[in-house]
């Protein structure tokens, strides 16, 4: 029911934010905090998705894309799907008491953020952005279960995934555009037709490689992470040739498969990056 898959969307992002801050401080996390940060990861991915499961329900269950999803289809219950929610957000926020106390006190935002989510097609077509600040949050958090503070390397990740994100969503969106018009929801390709929400994806996804190359400035990250930057945008690029106005055919490849080759990938390189500055030293 929560595509438990989707997770290497965030999770590997998270992790890049936990390199950041071991480059940062100079000094590597405990398995104890790795293993807290994994655990906030989870609990706040799995009760989010299955948050938005619960709220959007009624309208999977119009919608002929969706309605074999777990809640409609009747394989799953409401009140199975609140106890993993209500289960995952305790293990979140526990996760994140254990990791220090501005973790603690920024989680209930972070779960604020996941309620707003799911309403947020029903009155604004920015909803695509709210999404990306929701996984955006990922590296950040990271970073401050680590260090206890905000840095500005790490928020240019932060906007980095959001911006990724919008876009790729964005794009995820197209295949609904004729439903949701009809019952009134909001996107971007409902406001703007097919065409222009292509563009404004590509022009999101083009964004996104110089607040790359800003974390690599401002993080400490050197030539390996950089191939990792243009590897980046090969993958941005192929995933917009596969997509276009007049062919969705190969949306999903482009939505799956592309975008967690970028975000495992990404990940790949900084850790590579990171172990060579290590060794070096």
């Amino acid at each position: 029911m929560i595509a438990f898959s989707h997770s290497v969307f965030a999770f590997p992002f998270a992790l890049l934010g936990a390199l950041l801050a071991v480059l940062a401080s100079d000094q590597w996390p405990t398995p104890g905090q790795l293993g807290w940060i994994c655990v906030a990861m989870v609990g706040a991915r799995s009760g989010a998705m299955g948050l938005n499961r619960i709220i959007d329900a009624r309208l999977d269950a119009e919608n002929p894309r969706t309605r074999g999803r777990h809640i409609p289809a009747g394989r799953v219950s409401r009140r199975s799907a609140w106890l993993l929610v209500a289960g995952s957000f305790a293990a979140f926020l526990v996760a994140a008491g254990m990791l220090n106390p501005l973790c603690l006190t920024l989680a209930p935002a972070v779960i604020a953020l996941f309620v707003l989510y799911p309403y947020c097609k029903r009155f604004t077509s920015l909803c695509h952005a709210v999404l990306g600040m929701c996984l955006g949050a990922a590296p950040v958090g990271a970073w401050i279960a680590l260090r206890g503070d905000v840095r500005w390397p790490v928020v240019l990740l932060g906007g980095a995934v959001l911006l990724w994100v919008a876009g790729f969503d964005i794009l995820y969106a197209l295949q609904d555009e004729g439903h949701d018009r009809q019952v009134g929801l909001h996107s971007l390709p409902v406001r703007l037709g097919t065409r222009r929400a292509l563009q404004l994806a590509r022009l999101l996804h083009a964004l996104v490689l110089p607040l790359l190359l800003g974390v690599a400035a401002g993080g400490g990250l050197g030539g390996i992470f950089l191939c990792g930057v243009l590897v980046t945008a090969v993958l941005l690029a192929w995933e917009h040739c596969l997509v276009r106005a007049d062919d969705l055919s190969r949306l999903n490849q482009a939505f799956f498969t592309m975008n967690g080759l970028i975000s495992v990938l990404l990940f790949v390189f900084a850790l590579g990056d990171v172990l060579m500055q290590v060794w070096r030293a």
